[in-house]
């Protein structure tokens, strides 16, 4: 999320999440100086990429961060170090074909969750879904977020996804590019379409 009218408009919908980009490359950077009033029920995620602790515990204060996005290369030890700040952490990896999934079980007891999105260009946000199937090769119990690509076209393929095995410890739909009418404007009416979808499949 970027616009201050935006954010207050999408958190209507009463997501349990919403993500806030502080990653000077993103085209969906957030800059402004305070968010507006959120329900709190809302949690407030901000996203990272290789960033220094000293920032993101700056940015924890001031922006009253619920929850930490790591989308980069941050080790084990750096995330171990984060989580003495009392957020939810959630470390991404880029998805393919050939991931190994045994490389995530030195940060299972370091992190609260994974988010699984397709490796692309960009840390995230490139608008593309990998093969699920892939997940059939995770063998941990940590829960996971799927994001990637998902939109109102794979309604059908998430409800697939979620009444199958590989769906066992998968805890949250992220949701992101798909629901742009440009980088960081969501679009209220679709979103609120997709979520009426998923509940009508009782995901």
């Amino acid at each position: 999320m970027k616009y201050s009218e935006n954010i207050q408009e999408i958190a209507t919908l009463k997501p349990d999440y919403l993500g806030f980009i502080f990653w000077d490359k993103s085209s969906r950077k957030f800059d402004l100086k305070e968010l507006p009033k959120l329900d709190s029920n809302v949690k407030k995620v901000g996203v990272f990429v290789d960033t220094s602790l000293e920032e993101i515990q700056t940015k924890i204060k001031t922006f009253q961060l619920d929850a930490i996005q790591l989308h980069g290369n941050e080790s084990v030890e750096f995330c171990a170090n984060l989580k003495n700040e009392k957020v939810e952490i959630i470390k991404a990896f880029s998805i393919n074909n050939d991931f190994d999934f045994s490389e995530l079980k030195a940060y299972e007891n370091v992190v609260d969750y994974f988010l699984f999105d397709t490796k692309g260009k960009l840390p995230g946000g490139n608008g593309t879904t990998f093969d699920w199937q892939v997940l059939k090769n995770y063998n941990l119990q940590k829960p996971f977020f799927l994001s990637g690509g998902i939109g109102l076209t794979e309604i059908s393929k998430t409800k697939e996804f979620l009444d199958s095995d590989l769906s066992n410890y998968c805890y949250a739909i992220d949701v992101n590019s798909r629901f742009e009418t440009e980088p960081g404007l969501k679009n209220k009416n679709e979103l609120e379409k997709f979520k009426k979808l998923l509940n009508e499949n009782k995901i």
